[in-house]
């Protein structure tokens, strides 16, 4: 399985150091290797799926879905209230501009427009 460098590099440290939702990361990991793995753009899975598949509690991965889903870190699709959802894994880092820390300062990365000379 292959990872993307920023889920490992920043995004661990983000959720499990500053935000302190470990079970969020375990909860992505999960998902990212149930669709990105797969080369799957979303996956049905229940609570007690992903519960069982990464040993945290139904409401663990309830808290954990809540809290990736306010981070823009998935998206969920439900076709009936009572339907077991579909989640897709967002890469919010890869869209544009985004922000980094770099030793204590805020660090803008722009991409760089290639066609532009």
């Amino acid at each position: 399985m292959v990872v993307d460098d920023y889920i490992v590099d920043v995004l661990m440290r983000d959720l499990v150091g500053h935000d302190r939702k470990p079970a969020a990361y375990l909860v992505y990991l999960y998902l990212w290797r149930q669709t990105r793995s797969k080369n799957h753009d979303k996956v049905a899975l229940s609570h007690s799926s992903i519960s069982g598949a990464s040993g945290l509690s139904k409401s663990a991965v309830q808290r954990a879905i809540n809290w990736l889903l306010k981070r823009k870190l998935v998206s969920v699709q439900k076709d009936s209230a009572t339907a077991i959802p579909y989640y897709s894994v967002c890469t919010p880092w890869k869209r544009g501009a985004i922000k980094r820390k770099n030793h204590g300062e805020s660090v803008r990365v722009i991409p760089v427009d290639k066609s532009a000379k």
